[in-house]
């Protein structure tokens, strides 16, 4: 077979009447044919493979640059607006206050009240809560309630997205912070640490923002992502034993095993008094946020819940003296708003490397798990308005960093927030300056009341909040759905819980890159056959009723073809030839293979070559290589390659699987004997 299609040329054409009329495919062929084989031909109208109309190399730059980094095309309104206009919306762009306030009334504002106290109501518990799950001191995380907020309703275009300290971002930086540093015996320079951790995050967050490079923080898989919160939610779970039995030694370690370890080698330490106040809140707590997801509009129920342990318990122990048997309290605060910090960023040589590393890993948490871009794009989609991901990284990133100046720590739009701000109604940005409004109110005047405050309920709200990260339905469901996202998931879990939250992000990080590597490295293919009584060609393991075409194997790849998996499709496309031509009662010698590229949407010099390669090793065995419909880019590449070496010559490229069947079937009779 090797050199047949010589002896039909392409280029040539048919006679049909007295007309002579040019093929674009191997039915182009000049010569002999029967009656027979004509007619197969003439009954169809073969059609050539047209390359992409030539551009220049810096218009398929300027494409691929647009299409990477501005998908949205973010500035698509500011075509044909006069220059002052064009200004006037760049300004509104990176200022999005100034394209609400002008509009904004008294009744928009009563929702944003209602809104914004609600809020505030949950905020102050948990800012405290979270500040101390970070190793911070309580008061750290009312501050990152106050300023933050104000920054975001100016930079932020999220109308919904309620803004503070977040319990994942919270433990992670804790953790890694208290690798190098003890909180307790280096309090000033824990602070430092944490104050410049902040300052990278920022930095990373408005950075991703600003070069567009949103796409990053899409990285991670909703499988790795479901495990890694899960496993995370049970480490910070855990991590409150210590308040919840009121044990005094604890490990400083996030293993699921030190810390059941450290709970039952101090069981000495346990405080009934405080095992009873813990188990009654955090029951309190539960059933509040059943109530809330069972009946949604009584949301309020779970939004106020956490205040109105505080304050309850903080009675109890006033009224009882319960410091004296054993529970332990907050102890005084001091009033006074956020303080200066930028004199105390440290970028000290020796710390230099831990702060940028965990100000990297909190800051794209930070935007991924569950909070941050995620959270306002959900409630947007709810509305029915946009969200500028990019955009929103900037905003964020611009609030952590002058948060890290206003002592604050790690900051973002957190989920639990957020769904009280949009269920209570809020209407614009404005609430999270009315939550911060109460924010400082409580600074300025109504700290002293905290100083009974136990601590065994701030462990109780910490557990109520991230029991909602654990997402059974969508475990379950990644189960039924593939079973390798579900080992994927199981093994960030696993990671979590019984190495340590860095490591357990580490090995979701890594599973994640993982994945899209074997499905670059390793792109699916498919033996194709035709449907009976269609001109339809499909994957023979999928559909039962596709036939083998006699003397014609028909593959098909769905993927780019690039530098790493080029090897790989080398040695599958010969090994399927190789089976092709051991199988027993075939009707028909194997004569042609036809590669389908409908599906492969780029190809690289590495591509070309593995083409060019398996087309030589194809010819080798007395066969002969067909493509049928290269795209765009791929026909281009290939078109280059023909001005090298013509490898692929117009008889070897067709449009559809159909008519190079029909055509090499015609072929294919023409040289019987």
């Amino acid at each position: 077979m090797v050199g047949m299609r010589g002896a039909y040329g392409g280029g040539g054409g048919y006679s049909n009447g007295n007309e002579s009329q040019p093929l674009g495919g191997a039915a182009g062929a000049a010569g002999p044919m029967t009656t027979e084989t004509s007619t197969e031909i003439v009954g169809m109208e073969v059609h050539k493979v047209a390359p992409p109309p030539p551009r220049s190399t810096l218009s398929k730059m300027k494409a691929r640059v647009k299409e990477t980094f501005f998908p949205d095309d973010p500035f698509r309104g500011f075509k044909g607006q006069p220059l002052g206009t064009q200004w006037l919306m760049a300004v509104k762009y990176l200022f999005p206050i100034l394209d609400w306030v002008p509009g904004y009334s008294f009744s928009l504002f009563k929702s944003d009240l209602i809104a914004g106290l609600t809020i505030a109501s949950l905020a102050i518990p948990q800012g405290i809560s979270y500040a101390k799950l970070a190793s911070l001191p309580p008061i750290i995380g009312l501050y990152s309630s106050f300023v933050p907020p104000m920054v975001y309703a100016v930079l932020g275009s999220s109308r919904d997205l309620a803004v503070g300290p977040v319990s994942i971002a919270s433990l992670v930086m804790g953790s890694m912070l208290r690798d190098a540093v003890s909180p307790s015996g280096e309090p000033l320079l824990f602070l430092q640490l944490a104050f410049t951790s902040t300052f990278f995050a920022g930095l990373v967050q408005a950075s991703l923002g600003i070069l567009r490079l949103g796409f990053i923080i899409d990285f991670l898989s909703k499988a790795t992502l479901v495990g890694f919160m899960a496993g995370a939610a049970i480490i910070v779970s855990l991590q409150q034993l210590k308040a919840l039995l009121g044990i005094v030694h604890f490990t400083t370690q996030m293993g699921i095993v030190p810390v059941m370890a450290s709970v039952f080698h101090h069981t000495k330490e346990w405080s009934w008094q405080t095992i009873l106040m813990g188990v009654c809140f955090l029951v309190f707590l539960l059933a509040a946020r059943h109530v809330s997801l069972r009946w949604p509009k009584l949301f309020w129920v779970s939004a106020c819940a956490p205040l109105a342990s505080v304050i309850i318990s903080t009675l109890l122990v006033f009224l009882f003296k319960a410091q004296n048997h054993g529970i332990s309290i907050i102890g005084q605060l001091k009033c006074g708003l956020n303080r200066p910090s930028w004199d105390k960023l440290l970028f000290d040589s020796t710390y230099l490397g831990l702060t940028m590393k965990t100000g990297l890993i909190t800051g794209i948490l930070s935007l991924t798990v569950r909070e941050g871009i995620a959270v306002g794009r959900t409630f947007a989609s709810l509305k029915d308005y946009q969200v500028d991901g990019n955009k929103e990284m900037m905003a964020i990133g611009l609030m952590n960093v002058v948060g890290s100046c206003t002592s604050c720590y790690v900051t973002t739009g957190a989920f639990s927030r957020s769904a009280v701000n949009h269920n209570a109604g809020c209407k614009t940005a404005m609430s999270n300056v009315v939550m911060a409004l109460t924010v400082m109110v409580t600074l300025l005047f109504l700290m002293p009341l905290f100083v009974y405050t136990p601590n065994v309920v701030l462990g109780a709200i910490i557990i109520a909040a991230v029991i909602g990260l654990i997402d059974l339905p969508a475990v379950y469901q990644i189960w039924k759905m593939d079973k390798m996202d579900f080992l994927v998931c199981v093994c960030a879990f696993a990671g979590v819980i019984f190495i340590s939250v860095q490591e357990g992000l580490a090995i979701a990080v890594g599973l994640s890159v993982f994945r899209v590597l074997m499905q670059i490295t390793r792109p699916k293919m498919m033996i194709q056959g035709k449907i009976k009584g269609t001109d339809i060609y499909r994957d023979l393991y999928q559909y039962k009723e596709a036939q083998r075409v006699p003397g014609i194997l028909i593959l098909a790849i769905e993927a780019p073809i690039n530098f790493a998996n080029s090897n790989y499709l080398n040695e599958r496309i010969k090994r399927w030839i190789e089976e092709e031509n051991s199988m027993q009662n075939k009707q028909t010698e194997l004569h042609f293979v036809i590669l389908d590229l409908s599906a492969v949407p780029a190809i690289d010099t590495s591509g070309i070559a593995f083409l060019t390669d398996i087309k030589k090793t194809i010819e080798k065995r007395g066969l002969e290589l067909v493509l049928v419909n290269p795209t765009g880019e791929v026909m281009e590449k290939i078109q280059r390659a023909n001005e090298a070496q013509n490898q692929f010559r117009s008889d070897c490229l067709y449009l559809t699987t159909e008519e190079a069947v029909a055509s090499l079937s015609a072929l294919a009779k023409m040289t019987k004997p």
